[in-house]
């Protein structure tokens, strides 16, 4: 092989390498979910949102039906609003449930929806209803133990 035929084989190579990592920090930052169709924007209100991210999914059964766009805090509820940018192929009825839930025992956190039964439909700029927030570790440990510790005293 002569020496030009070589040198473009390593270009090849670095330019895959280049755009494979490119590839993979997209998918890292959840950046790689083109928005190919119309979006509508609903809101939901938790008490405790944990760790959920601005860019994080927002799924129902499973298929990831929208992404979280904003995350603010009203300082007249106490509640942390969530806007999220539903895909417009998707409509959920008025009564629908939004969760946070942890993907795996670590995993990041995203909305779920659980689709309830209303005729009337959801639209853009409403606010979802009925939430339940995320179910923050440490504070589960620390209601079991200071109950342990009061079933400890009692029995003194």
């Amino acid at each position: 092989m002569n020496r030009t035929v070589l040198d473009l084989w390593v270009g090849f190579f670095v330019a895959a390498g280049i755009a494979a990592i490119m590839f993979l920090a997209l998918k890292v930052g959840n950046l790689s979910s083109a928005h190919l169709s119309e979006t509508y924007v609903l809101q939901a209100k938790f008490d405790n949102i944990g760790g959920l991210k601005v860019r994080g999914p927002v799924k129902s059964a499973g298929v990831v039906v929208g992404r979280i766009t904003d995350i603010q805090f009203d300082a007249k509820t106490y509640e942390a609003v969530v806007s999220m940018s539903i895909d417009g192929r998707y409509r959920f009825p008025k009564d629908t449930f939004a969760s946070i839930f942890t993907a795996g025992l670590l995993g990041e956190q995203y909305v779920g929806f659980d689709a309830g039964g209303d005729e009337k439909m959801l639209q853009a700029g409403d606010t979802v209803a009925k939430t339940q927030s995320a179910v923050v570790l440490e504070k589960l440990i620390s209601q079991f133990l200071f109950s342990k510790a009061a079933d400890g005293q009692d029995k003194k």
